[in-house]
């Protein structure tokens, strides 16, 4: 079996050069997919694995834009359509200076197999610029996000292509890309999710990751017949994922007790559980500052770590928010050592491979940012429903709905990659799982 991973991993490599997000993310997938196809031989014959990994279509174009001296700026956009067999595509837009088409081709390609493990119909996408909004005024980035979707427009659509939201592109950048839209096309529709509540937004939606991966954290625990009641949890990051999981864990009976940003973390042993707490969050990350230390400043209870990661500090559960290959090996050895439970994906491949095979080698429970933070794109999902219908539904039923839709998750997961031993490899599950949704409905669909 190496050898044909090897073979396989070969070919993408050479036709992707200079491109080690994609790279790492299409290995990931390949390393428990190519064993289940070779089992399995209409997926062998139809080269459904070598097809998934080619990008329907992928489109990158200049943003020519004026700042407030009046000065013209340049930046790269991208749309990376990865695939549309049971859906359009749906994912987010990233505005950040590491935007690159490696990290947006493997964020797209992550995305297939997050969207079919939700159940609802929609493919993979993912998209962005270089740009970057930090210190930008709001004229600037108005003018960005138009000049942005000026191209834009031309190749998405409610029926063809759904962005949302990622890092750099909150409710400001959506509501500037919409007003855009919606001028060029005439139209109001449900092209974008992550809107505003009054012009289509789904309530939920800010709180959507966080709240789906804690979840998925209570659903693993049942596995163990354990429960999130008196569990304490470190996070990273202070973004919306983390808000919502800190709101989400604190409901269910569990205690955060980190955050962390690239100038540190803090450790607050209290818990980051109240509303004081919560909304100091928001304020942190409305200062465009992107710095967590303020908070140890604020609260008396938390001691602020300078440039440190919160993975030494002893946790039942660890959650990892912020962006790629932020939890290395080391910082695994931290939490297998403290005895750790589960190491459940908020972000998006945050967990580098050397972590993720220690966490394999001690049998802690893995969930992989596919089946763990799929809550998001889920309730964007459940936006599109809304605006298909006209109808705007209560923040019960799309929590209720969310909920469902991770204990779904979960359970494709276990069917999956529940082993003889009945260890649950989550990540062998998540692949799976996500996998042959979209690989039957193309062979069903031809060479296309």
């Amino acid at each position: 079996m190496e050898t044909q991973i090897k073979e396989f991993m070969d070919k993408v490599e050479a036709a992707n050069p200079a491109q080690p997000e994609f790279i790492q993310a299409v290995h990931e997938v390949a390393e428990k997919l190519i064993p289940f196809i070779e089992e399995n031989p209409k997926y062998k014959e139809a080269k459904i694995l070598e097809r998934m990994v080619e990008p329907e279509r992928v489109i990158m174009f200049r943003v020519p834009w004026i700042d407030d001296d009046g000065r013209a700026q340049v930046n790269r956009g991208y749309r990376v359509e990865f695939n549309s067999a049971i859906g359009p595509y749906k994912g987010g837009l990233r505005f950040h200076p590491s935007v690159t088409l490696s990290s947006l081709k493997f964020l797209g390609f992550e995305q297939i197999f997050k969207n079919s493990l939700t159940t609802l119909p929609m493919g993979g996408g993912k998209g962005g610029s270089d740009f970057n909004p930090k210190g930008k005024s709001d004229a600037e980035i108005m003018r960005f996000c138009q000049s942005f979707m000026s191209e834009l427009f031309r190749h998405i659509g409610p029926n063809t292509d759904v962005p949302a939201g990622d890092i750099g592109v909150g409710g400001r950048e959506i509501g500037y890309l919409f007003g855009q839209y919606k001028r060029l096309k005439n139209e109001f529709t449900g092209v974008l999710t992550g809107k505003g509540r009054e012009w289509g937004g789904s309530i939920g939606r800010p709180e959507a990751t966080g709240f789906g991966a804690v979840y998925f954290a209570a659903n693993i625990l049942k596995t163990q017949n354990k429960d999130l009641k008196g569990k304490t949890i470190s996070v990273s990051g202070f973004g919306n994922v983390a808000w919502g999981a800190c709101q989400k864990a604190a409901e269910l009976g569990a205690k955060v007790v980190t955050l962390s940003g690239p100038d540190g973390y803090i450790y607050d042993p209290d818990g980051i559980n109240t509303e004081d707490k919560f909304n100091f969050m928001l304020e942190l990350r409305a200062t465009n500052e992107d710095i967590v230390a303020p908070y140890a400043e604020r609260f008396s209870s938390a001691t602020f770590y300078p440039g440190k990661r919160p993975w030494e500090q002893k946790v039942d559960i660890a959650l990892p928010c912020a962006c790629e290959n932020e939890l290395g090996e080391e910082d695994a050895k931290h939490l297998v050592d403290h005895g750790v439970i589960a190491v459940v994906e908020g972000a998006n491949m945050p967990c580098t491979p050397e972590a993720v095979e220690m966490f394999y080698d001690h049998k802690i429970l893995f969930a992989p940012g596919k089946a763990a933070n799929a809550g998001g794109v889920a309730v964007s999902g459940l936006e599109m429903t809304q605006n298909s219908m006209r109808l705007s539904w209560t923040f019960e039923d799309v929590d209720e709905k969310l909920q469902k839709i991770m204990g779904d998750i979960h359970d494709q997961c276990v069917a999956f990659g529940k082993e003889d031993d009945g260890h649950i490899d989550y990540v062998k599950g998540a692949n799976i799982g996500g996998f042959v949704k979209v690989a039957d409905a193309m062979i069903a669909q031809g060479i296309v």
